[in-house]
C-alpha cells in the first residue's frame, strides 16, 4: 500500500496516515498462518474502512450512506 515514493513519506501524508491505520488496525492485530488468511484479513479490513466507518471529509457519515443520500438527491432533483 505504497501511495508514495521510498524515503519520501511527507510528499503524501494522506499515504502515510492510511498506511499507518492500516498496519495498526490489520497487520499488527491479525496472526496470518497463510497467503489466502492474509489476504482475507486484508479485504475485510479494506471493506469496512472504505463502506462502513464515518469520514470526516463527508461530514461524519459513513460512504455508504453518502452514496445513498447523493443517490436520493439526484433522484429527488
Amino acid at each position: 500500500m505504497a501511495l508514495h515514493r521510498p524515503g519520501k513519506p511527507t510528499q503524501n501524508a494522506f499515504g502515510e496516515s492510511i498506511d499507518a491505520r492500516f498496519r495498526d488496525e490489520c497487520l499488527n492485530d491479525t496472526p496470518f498462518s497463510t497467503l489466502a488468511e492474509a489476504r482475507s484479513a486484508v479485504t475485510s479490513w479494506k471493506e469496512d474502512y472504505n463502506r462502513n466507518r464515518p469520514n470526516s471529509a463527508l461530514g461524519n457519515i459513513t460512504p455508504a450512506e453518502f452514496a445513498l443520500k447523493s443517490t436520493l438527491e439526484k433522484q429527488a432533483a
